[in-house]
């Protein structure tokens, strides 16, 4: 009998360090009393680092992530199969 195949993706832990990085900077962004979800969006829309604060390093840590892989997980985060 034999055991099914593993399937591992890159995307998995890809995924997972942009969601710890996007909820830091979100957290961030909500302490100093902006609206996360719009600030993210417009630095989502214009790749401007200016919508996200410099506190707790919150501008350094979104730029680390490439804008594409950003969008892209999360595509695959909302549209699960």
């Amino acid at each position: 009998m034999s055991e099914p195949t593993a399937v591992f993706s890159i995307y998995d832990d890809r995924d997972q360090e942009i969601r710890t990085v996007v909820q830091e900077v979100y957290d961030a962004l909500k302490e100093k009393g902006y609206n996360p979800i719009n600030q993210l969006v417009g630095y989502i829309l214009s790749e401007d680092p200016t919508y996200i604060t410099t506190y707790k390093n919150a501008r350094s840590l979104i730029r680390r992530i490439d804008r594409d892989d950003l969008l892209q997980a999360m595509v695959r985060n909302y549209v699960k199969p």
